[in-house]
């Protein structure tokens, strides 16, 4: 597959944690509790990013915005993809850690965006929510089996974790494009194979 502009990857652990698994099943319990307001809490970020977006290209203009992207934009993705990772059962570190080392997420940014542009691409981003919320459902089944698996032995099959990863991969070349740190918009696909740019996991202690 042709590489996108936003590149994602992350690598598992040699072995999970079986108390941070525990930590994430009572947080997906709660989260299941209160699906209604997590679901508008999730597509809020889909209209608070490209918001934000907007308003630092107004400040700045795009030529500044798309320079300083790593220094605001991109940084502030790669933390909440971290979050995304630890809930989705793709690593056991903490998303109070450097994202960097949790995971790799890097842009190449393109295209010269507008307010207007930008806030455009909210409109323009639904279909790939769409595909991208479907895929989700599966993937929360995935997760439970996930979890049970890790709890019996401490890891689970590489097939599950490679399609877990390509729906974040997804989700992360999504918000790329919706923060306009991209022209292109993210392919109709599900790449679940390693890009080959995550960081090394922790040795198993």
């Amino acid at each position: 597959m042709t590489s996108y502009a936003a590149t994602f990857d992350i690598a598992p652990p040699q072995k999970f944690d079986r108390v941070h698994i525990a930590i994430r099943v009572l947080i997906v319990v709660i989260l299941s509790l209160l699906a209604a307001s997590i679901a508008w809490l999730h597509g809020a970020l889909y209209l608070a990013i490209p918001v934000a977006a907007a308003i630092l290209i107004s400040q700045r203009g795009a030529e500044r915005y798309l320079a300083e992207a790593n220094e605001n934009m991109t940084k502030w993705l790669r933390y909440l993809l971290a979050c995304y990772a630890y809930v989705g059962l793709l690593t056991d570190r903490l998303p109070n850690e450097e994202p960097k080392e949790t995971l790799h997420f890097e842009v190449t940014t393109s295209g010269s965006p507008t307010a207007g542009s930008t806030l455009l691409r909210i409109i323009l981003a639904i279909p790939s929510a769409v595909v991208l919320a479907l895929l989700g459902i599966v993937a929360g089944i995935l997760m439970l089996y996930a979890a049970i698996m890790i709890l019996i032995q401490e890891t689970y099959p590489e097939e599950v974790y490679n399609y877990l990863r390509g729906v974040l991969r997804w989700e992360a070349r999504l918000l790329a494009y919706v923060a306009s740190l991209v022209d292109e918009y993210p392919p109709f696909a599900l790449d679940t194979q390693s890009e080959g740019a995550a960081p090394a996991p922790p040795s198993a202690g």
